[in-house]
């Protein structure tokens, strides 16, 4: 998707933000299994959920600003809510909720 986008300053920007916080979530999500104890995979679980509603917010912002079209971003959008989703009942069962 960022390579897709137009080249000037406002797309490029928000383009890498989506970016860095997609790619961070898989990076967290790796990290969450190689930790030590409970509270640090809950806690890095908790950092996936929050990289995970800062890309729905830069998607949102990104047809706010007409850069791109709804419908277009239809399919990465469906993705991150289901992520939110997973990630949410992985929080909810690690804390026995």
């Amino acid at each position: 998707m960022f390579v897709a986008l137009p080249k000037t300053d406002e797309e490029r920007v928000l383009g890498k933000q989506v970016l860095r916080s997609g790619t961070s979530v898989g990076a967290n999500y790796r990290e969450a299994h190689r930790l030590r104890s409970k509270p640090e995979f809950i806690s890095k679980i908790g950092d996936c959920l929050k990289e995970l509603d800062e890309t729905a917010y830069w998607l949102e912002l990104l047809i706010e600003t007409k850069i791109i079209t709804p419908k277009k971003l239809a399919a990465l959008q469906d993705e991150t809510n289901q992520l939110i989703a997973i990630f949410t009942t992985i929080s909810k069962r690690s804390k026995g909720l």
